[in-house]
């Protein structure tokens, strides 16, 4: 079927001033649903794609028109980057569209972790004042506690700073190139873990940080610890989790990425009373789906135009593999 305008594949719904800039130059189609056969089907009928649900690793056979594929965010474990290169299709992210948003997700766990009160409102009016008020004395502050940074990239860094100067905590953090911002104390992962009061996961997932946090490395952890997995899901051995937080090696966790999404009904986790689960938001707000759609548009424009991509991260597509 032939178009009067290039085909803008979105896997799912961009926010308005996003779209706006892509409606007078492209068709822009919305993906009903997020299943492999859809993915598929869509992204070999369209001249670009922007992608917030994960491709499976075949969706570029056969998909000749693709001239580019824009991640809608940051994460680039969403798309089969070395099956684009040897496709001849650029790639490219936005580095830094969400790294405030993930950082205050931190924080608002950290806290709903350390002085729940949600909780205690909800005590306050199913039991009135006195035993709400009692919920009181088991919370912490966490002014000069430890804060561990397992990855110190942009968003690491960014918890590490408003750690460091909004709370006065002090910061250990894993560097793959040792670098680290002023105050933050480089270790190695099992001192990160063996000496924080909390443990923020902040790193990519590679084949190297698949399973990284393991029932040895929760084990050394604090008994008041708490673990925050903005990251994914994989990172952390869920088995290892769940085991830690039955038997109390750890206080409490807070995760917002699974092993599968969405997380299937029956799954253990929801029987956990200190785990708080949210359902893949940390980087979502109505402030960084503007600035993700509208910074994903911008990139589909250029690609569109015969450029490359500000922020292209497989440079090598131009040799595709034979």
């Amino acid at each position: 079927m032939a178009h009067d305008k290039p085909v803008v594949f979105t896997t799912n719904a961009l926010h308005a001033d996003g779209a706006a800039l892509l409606e007078p130059h492209a068709e822009l189609v919305v993906g009903p649903d997020t299943s492999d056969d859809t993915l598929r089907r869509l992204t070999r009928s369209a001249d670009a794609v922007i992608v917030r649900a994960k491709l499976p690793d075949d969706v570029f056979e056969g998909a000749e028109r693709v001239k580019g594929v824009v991640r809608h965010g940051v994460g680039l474990d969403f798309i089969p980057v070395v099956a684009a290169t040897a496709h001849g299709i650029p790639v490219a992210n936005l580095p830094g569209s969400n790294t405030q948003t993930v950082a205050e997700y931190v924080f608002a766990a950290l806290f709903q972790l350390r002085r729940p009160l949600a909780r205690i409102d909800a005590r306050l009016r199913a039991d009135g004042w006195g035993p709400a008020r009692a919920l009181a004395d088991g919370t912490q502050e966490i002014a000069g506690s430890t804060l561990g940074i397992v990855g110190l990239g942009a968003i690491g860094r960014r918890v590490a700073a408003i750690a460091q100067a909004g709370f006065g905590m002090r910061v250990l953090g894993t560097s793959r190139s040792g670098a680290a911002p002023e105050g933050v104390a480089v270790a190695d992962l099992e001192s990160v873990f063996a000496q924080s009061d909390a443990v923020v996961i902040a790193c990519p997932l590679t084949p190297e940080t698949k399973g990284l946090v393991d029932a040895r490395l929760l084990a050394r952890m604090k008994p008041h610890a708490v673990l925050i997995n903005p990251a994914r899901g994989p990172i952390v051995d869920t088995t290892a989790l769940i085991t830690a937080l039955k038997a109390g090696w750890i206080a409490g966790a807070a995760t917002d990425v699974y092993d599968s999404h969405p997380v299937p009904p029956d799954s253990p986790l929801f029987d956990l009373p200190n785990l708080l689960m949210t359902p893949h938001v940390a980087g979502i707000t109505a402030t960084s789906m503007r600035a993700m759609s509208v910074g994903a548009a911008g990139e589909v424009l250029r690609i569109l135009r015969g450029e490359d991509p500000q922020n292209l991260v497989n440079p090598d597509y131009r040799k595709p593999a034979a």
